[in-house]
């Protein structure tokens, strides 16, 4: 591959350029309210030690229609952005289908459920036409783990197999170690303007810079060389889009020390590798969502927000840039205030055992991966009670149709908790599996973990801490890179993950409960880091691992079976 001898770098200059070039206004190209309505979207509520969960990902096609994944109403609705008082199409999803993220790709419409499936328009049907349309969509392929392109698309925002423990295993002390620098990383990319291209993100001196090398993926030939600095440490650098203009989009994140006032951004560049500016994302007051953010063919950077009362679709305004080499994204005016502390003392009894690192992880690794039959009586009967104030039934929707079959996983339950025992003893003798019903008063007759009950349980706590009483008993981690398997990143009120290590190009892998990201049980997921930090994510360190300083041995990470696509995932990093 050609290595250019000198590199023009590109970074944002700080005040002097705010001050000087103007940035264009955000504008809402669509608005989707609340609802199961053709023109409305699903939202599950937030509440106590509960997310809001809306719609999770959002994709452009070559025509430039944009698609956004209604989940909660088991659909995908397709819109053109120049024509917004048309009636939306309605693309029904199979029933069986469970999806967290979304790519379209020519005609073929790509979901993530824990792998790649394909859907198409039944015979008959097309999704060529807009106006109104209901549509079924069916399943045509689930694509295989030596499809490159399909997983690297999905991989851009996290949703790939989980990464191989012996990835991050010392060869000779069989020890998990956390890599503090980023590894090179191999991207394949359908872009609009020229086909299926490789992207290479090549680390430079320290942490704030990369090279991205281009290339086309028939003929291997060159066709972009482009540097991308930042102020403080990059976080996830991911080559989205080639425009029809030619144009290079990357997406990525500058994290400071502090862990304050992280930025994500997608820089453009010319076609011959001039920085021209960047479209800075307004991630600040929203709910974690999986593809935020997508380009479509004439270049249009759109940005997916959800709120309380429904989604906005988001035009991203474009801040041209002069001759730069840092770039320096400005504090946000509307970032969230700190969360209240509560007044909590933290209870050194409410250990039921020694605890630490190498217990945690394989505390969390039990809840992930145990095996279970889900009996009639752990199904619950059909129909399934309805819940409160949003549209979803009590069972959670990784159980729908599993009846009498090996399942995995821990189910999500709202305001349960309990050891890993105490779940395989209630399932083992009755007991009804998973409640997602956030707005109703918990149930006793149900068995799982929520959120805060799982981290809880990986501490070795006999007491449930919820979300707002973590604080009391974990302290801060200043740098959110000083984080280590058995950490936690916790939002008060909402929603809290257990950290398991930063993958080597540089997203954060997570163990976490979630009626959204894991379809309603304990599951393993990664997020790039800034998207979680901006929106009021903490790192937080349980204070009985405060002087933990011991690493994790490699059996804290065995697995049952082999996760799907993990041996493709590899070929990204």
């Amino acid at each position: 591959m050609l290595r250019p001898s000198s590199w023009i770098w590109l970074p944002i200059v700080g005040a002097a350029i705010a001050s000087s070039v103007a940035r264009a206004d955000d504008s809402v190209v669509r608005s989707f309210a609340d609802g199961s309505a053709a023109s409305m979207v699903g939202i599950v509520p937030a509440g106590k030690d509960v997310e809001l969960v809306g719609p999770q990902a959002l994709s452009a096609d070559g025509q430039g229609n944009l698609f956004v994944l209604d989940q909660v109403n088991g659909r995908i609705l397709q819109f053109d952005p120049k024509q917004p008082n048309a009636a939306p199409d309605i693309l029904k999803m199979p029933s069986d289908v469970q999806p967290t993220d979304l790519v379209v790709r020519n005609d073929d419409i790509m979901v993530w459920d824990g792998g790649v499936r394909t859907l198409k328009a039944a015979p008959g049907q097309s999704t060529r036409g807009l106006g109104g349309d209901v549509i079924q969509l069916e399943e045509v392929s689930s694509r295989g783990a030596d499809d490159q392109v399909a997983i690297s698309a999905f991989a851009q925002m996290g949703s790939q197999a989980p990464s191989s423990p012996t990835d991050l295993l010392d060869q000779n002390t069989r020890a998990a170690i956390v890599r503090t620098t980023r590894q090179p990383d191999r991207q394949y990319i359908a872009s609009r303007s020229k086909g299926s291209v490789i992207a290479d993100i090549i680390p430079d001196k320290g942490n704030a810079s990369v090279r991205v090398e281009i290339q086309t993926m028939v003929s291997n030939e060159t066709i972009g060389q482009l540097g991308l600095r930042v102020r403080n440490q990059l976080g996830t650098v991911e080559f989205l889009e080639i425009d029809n203009s030619d144009r290079f989009y990357v997406l990525a994140e500058d994290i400071p020390p502090s862990g304050k006032n992280a930025s994500t951004f997608v820089a453009r560049y010319a076609a011959n590798g001039r920085l021209e500016g960047i479209y800075e994302l307004p991630l600040e007051n929203t709910p974690v969502t999986r593809r935020f953010v997508t380009v479509s063919g004439d270049g249009d950077v759109y940005f997916l927000r959800t709120k309380p009362e429904g989604v906005e679709v988001v035009g991203v305004g474009f801040r041209p840039l002069g001759k730069v080499s840092v770039i320096d994204v400005r504090p946000s005016r509307t970032a969230a205030a700190p969360a209240a502390q509560p007044d909590i003392k933290f209870n050194a009894t409410a250990a039921v055992r020694p605890s630490n690192r190498q217990q945690a992880i394989e505390t969390a690794f039990a809840f992930e991966g145990i095996q279970w039959k889900l009996t009639p009586a752990n199904y619950g009967s059909d129909p399934d009670s309805q819940c409160s104030g949003f549209s979803r039934i009590r069972r959670p929707w990784y159980l729908q149709g599993k009846v009498n079959q090996e399942v995995r996983g821990v189910p999500y339950c709202w305001g349960c908790h309990g050891s890993l025992a105490n779940f395989r003893q209630r399932i083992e003798s009755g007991t009804l599996a998973g409640n997602v019903c956030t707005r109703n008063e918990p149930r006793p007759d149900v068995a799982g973990v929520d959120c805060s009950a799982f981290v809880s349980a990986t501490w070795g706590l006999s007491v449930h801490y919820t979300t707002a009483a973590i604080p009391a008993i974990a302290a801060p981690v200043t740098n959110p890179w000083d984080l280590k398997p058995g950490d936690a990143l916790n939002k008060p009120g909402s929603h809290v993950m257990l950290f398991l290590r930063f993958t080597p190009d540089r997203k954060a892998e997570v163990m976490e409960s979630s009626t959204g990201g894991c379809n309603g049980r304990v599951c393993r997921n990664v997020y790039p880091l800034a998207s979680l930090l901006t929106r009021g994510y903490v790192p937080v360190r349980f204070r009985a691992l405060a002087d933990d300083q011991t690493t994790v041995s490699a059996n804290a990470y065995q697995e049952i079976e082999a996760p799907i696509g993990r041996k493709a995932a590899s070929k990204r990093r």
